[in-house]
């Protein structure tokens, strides 16, 4: 296993999102790699885990064949023994543009011949009328690309591997041990509190979900209401995605919610695992949330906005905590949150331990593949698993840099588009006030 220089292993997840979920996923990565790198037989010192954004393929550069804008990723992954994809939704094409990055991060991978892995990994579908889903198809098609695991769409990703000869499996997201990777996070005790995580108002509609704003808003406000009628306590926060925060200021400003039933600046995900740990139950629309819940055996009810959130549920046998949104949702959730059958749930250790078996087969298969050794059984791997140090100062000053700056341009994006509106306004006046003066100039009239 190359004795004389440390293997290097390139992660990518969506770690510079400011959506905690991911951040979690990154640092559940982070501590499975080291595990199975350790039930390999390599010492700290034989290997090194250089965790970066997937995105190393910039924006500006997709619609492009310009090198330069591949310079990044060009370098990180000729230093690189194995890439390793965790967790992200990384085949997302539909209104996102992670499939186009990751395609062209593969491509890379394939000059250098770096073994790719694909761990976990998110995918909203599979549309063989969608350049973007074939872009990436192809990409997955070439020899780099070692083995594929998803925590979802298991359906999906035969479609995207027909023909391929490749490993594939449905597995638990990383997070799943989130127990024991923020173990020295969690809460003391827990409260009787319910945490209602909200989530940005255009996420249903994005989704294909006729469920827009009005119908979030009155969701949130009528289960308030029926909460408060029921005397059960709770506070409305979110993962800490900026426009899950803009929309719950919303329901501040503009529907009633008191300021002192909500939470803001949930900025680490050490912070986001603590919250969770301290309630009595959660309701959320965004998936880790949900997923830590289960890890931390706090009962979830899980409200479908995208196919994940139904995927994670049905794979830990949860089904009748999904919520459909609609009018009785509200009513619905009130009802499940005071029943006493609304309980934590035994872990299916299979379930769990997929995830981590998987990943260590396949770097097994890269790195040492005559080795007669077997994956660490669950009860050995949850002992070993690295807890997270924590957010440094630094880290957590650039998370909150990264997380303004997408505040700020979606502010600069709606200001030039009400910029631009501005002069068809004016012109639109100007015409009906003509067509006003012929009016009453054909009518004999006059027009001051």
């Amino acid at each position: 296993m190359a004795p004389h220089k440390k293997i290097r292993i390139l992660l990518l997840t969506n770690r510079d999102s400011d959506n905690l979920g991911d951040q979690v996923i990154e640092a559940c990565d982070i501590s499975l790699l080291e595990a199975a790198m350790e039930n390999l037989g390599c010492t700290r010192d034989q290997y090194k885990i250089i965790s970066r954004a997937a995105g190393v393929v910039f924006r500006k550069y997709l619609d492009n064949s310009d090198l330069k804008g591949r310079e990044r990723a060009r370098k990180l992954i000729a230093n690189a023994d194995i890439v390793v994809f965790g967790g992200a939704p990384l085949f997302n094409f539909q209104y996102q543009i992670f499939a186009e990055r990751t395609a062209l991060t593969v491509r890379v991978a394939e000059e250098f011949a770096t073994p790719v892995l694909f761990s976990a990994i998110g995918i909203e579908g599979y549309d063989e009328e969608n350049p973007k889903c074939i872009e990436l198809r192809d990409a997955l098609a070439l020899d780099c690309v070692k083995a594929i695991s998803t925590r979802d769409d298991f359906e999906a990703l035969e479609c995207y591997t027909r023909g391929l000869s490749i490993p594939i499996a449905k597995v638990a997201d990383p997070a799943v041990f989130s127990e024991q990777v923020f173990a020295p996070f969690l809460a003391s005790g827990r409260t009787d509190k319910i945490g209602i995580f909200v989530m940005r108002s255009n996420a249903f509609t994005d989704n294909g979900i006729d469920f827009d704003r009005a119908a979030a808003t009155k969701l949130w406000t009528d289960l308030a209401r029926d909460l408060d009628a029921k005397g059960i306590d709770y506070e409305f926060i979110t993962s800490g995605h900026f426009g899950d925060e803009a929309f719950m200021d919303y329901l501040i400003r503009n529907h009633g919610i008191p300021a002192s039933k909500c939470v803001f600046a949930m900025n680490t995900p050490e912070k986001l695992a603590e919250a969770i740990s301290s309630y009595r139950a959660i309701v959320s629309c965004r998936l880790h949330p949900s997923i830590i819940a289960y890890s931390l055996g706090v009962p979830s009810l899980g409200i479908i906005w995208n196919d994940k959130v139904r995927h994670f549920y049905e794979s830990t046998n949860q089904t009748d905590r999904l919520i459909d949104p609609g009018t009785e949702a509200a009513a619905k959730i009130a009802r499940r949150l005071s029943d006493e059958s609304l309980s934590p749930l035994a872990k299916d250790e299979t379930y769990l331990a997929g995830v981590y078996d998987f990943l260590f087969w396949q770097i097994k298969a890269i790195l040492a593949p005559d080795e007669n050794i077997e994956p660490y059984p669950l009860a050995n791997l949850c002992d070993i698993l690295v807890p997270y140090a924590g957010t440094t100062k630094e880290e957590h000053e650039e998370k909150l840099r990264r997380k303004m700056r997408r505040a700020y341009g979606k502010y600069n994006e709606l200001f030039d588009r009400q910029a631009e509106m501005q002069p068809k306004k004016r012109t639109t006046l100007l015409d009906q006030l003509r067509n006003a003066t012929a009016r009453f100039r054909r009518n004999g009239q006059t027009s001051e």
